[in-house]
């Protein structure tokens, strides 16, 4: 006489063994951990205001340091939009649809290093995809109508 069982019974008993299997005489099972945010992530910020006043700053983070006006809140909202696998800095599309506004002359150039990749990428506020993509890297960026604080 056979005893049914279902097969999601049958892989689960499998997969559960081989899981004890793994780890018998292993001593303790290791911890499962996600990939984070690569320690001694560092870049380096220059604003040009329109006038040609030139601000620079230092953005450490894990853990958050350097001479950046608010290092926590601008290692938090870069921890926030890196997605693994995308450039958080990469440029506007060539063939993006971009709306026909000007959010002024203000330039900010970022070089360094970001979750274990280069840095080097310049920002304007020529368009409204170059606007979006300054906007969602504040506050590592200056605000619209906030003035660029830090080393000059």
């Amino acid at each position: 006489m056979s005893v049914f069982r279902p097969r999601a019974s049958r892989t689960a008993l499998l997969l559960a063994g081989c899981l004890l299997g793994l780890g018998a005489g292993a001593g303790p099972a290791a911890a499962v951990s996600v990939p984070g945010p690569v320690g001694g992530d560092r870049l380096l910020v220059e604003v040009k205001e329109d006038g040609g006043s030139v601000t620079r700053y230092e953005l450490r983070c894990h853990p958050a340091g350097g001479d950046h006006p608010d290092a926590a809140a601008a290692c938090a909202r870069l921890d926030e939009v890196t997605v693994w696998g995308r450039d958080t800095f990469a440029p506007v599309a060539p063939d993006a649809i971009c709306t026909m506004q000007y959010g002024g002359p203000r330039t900010a150039h970022v070089s360094g290093e970001w979750a274990g990749r280069p840095v080097d990428t310049t920002f304007t506020r020529a368009n409204g995809c170059e606007i979006a993509r300054w906007d969602r890297l504040v506050p590592l960026l200056p605000a619209q109508g906030e003035a660029g604080t830090g080393a000059a």
